[in-house]
């Protein structure tokens, strides 16, 4: 009969905690950083090698009843090399980048996971890039467009993110006037610094 009673009081409690995650509304804020992979597609002229690049910043989550909206703020470096005719141009940009993501969440008691997806706006604030070969020159705008989805898991107040990040405006290269969409991998940590 203990037996009983303390299976019963145990799963209670646990029901109490997984729905306390998941239906009464929260907010978090903390920091973020991590490493992105970038990489644009070869059209048969153009080769390109990928780039690390990095980004930094902070997030906030907002949720309740297992959904979340999760605005980020965070300053990144994006890299390749274009090749053309056995001669490399590394090229690099960096920006803002506002991502607008709305997804879901599971888990309690300090471990969950997170499933998400959204557009993301970058304000580019600096190009730079090898000036001998404008042949191979990627010339971003000012803003640039994309969408990202990805998965994230949290321990306590630790997250890893992974994400896919694909291009939505089309951006020129070479002397012929190319188009290309930049796409990117990212692997992110963040802390959660507080929560309501």
């Amino acid at each position: 009969m203990k037996k009983a009673i303390l299976l019963s009081l145990s799963i209670f409690l646990l029901s109490i905690g997984i729905s306390k995650a998941q239906v009464i509304p929260s907010f978090s804020f903390g920091l973020k950083g991590g490493l992105n992979y970038s990489t644009f597609p070869s059209n048969g002229v153009f080769n390109n090698d990928n780039k690390a690049g990095y980004q930094a910043g902070a997030w906030a989550r907002i949720g309740g009843l297992g959904l979340i909206f999760q605005p980020e703020l965070y300053y990144t470096d994006k890299s390749v090399t274009v090749n053309n005719g056995g001669v490399s141009n590394k090229q690099s940009f960096k920006s803002f980048d506002v991502p607008l993501l709305v997804g879901a969440k599971v888990g309690a008691l300090g471990l969950g996971g997170r499933f998400y997806g959204g557009p993301v706006l970058s304000f580019t604030t600096g190009r730079d890039r090898d000036a001998f070969n404008d042949a191979t020159a990627l010339r971003y705008k000012d803003a640039n467009y994309a969408i990202q989805v990805g998965a994230g898991v949290d321990i306590s107040s630790l997250s890893i993110d992974l994400r896919y990040e694909g291009g939505l405006n089309k951006i020129a290269y070479g002397n012929d006037n190319s188009h290309t969409r930049v796409s990117l991998f990212s692997l992110a940590v963040a802390y959660k610094l507080f929560s309501l």
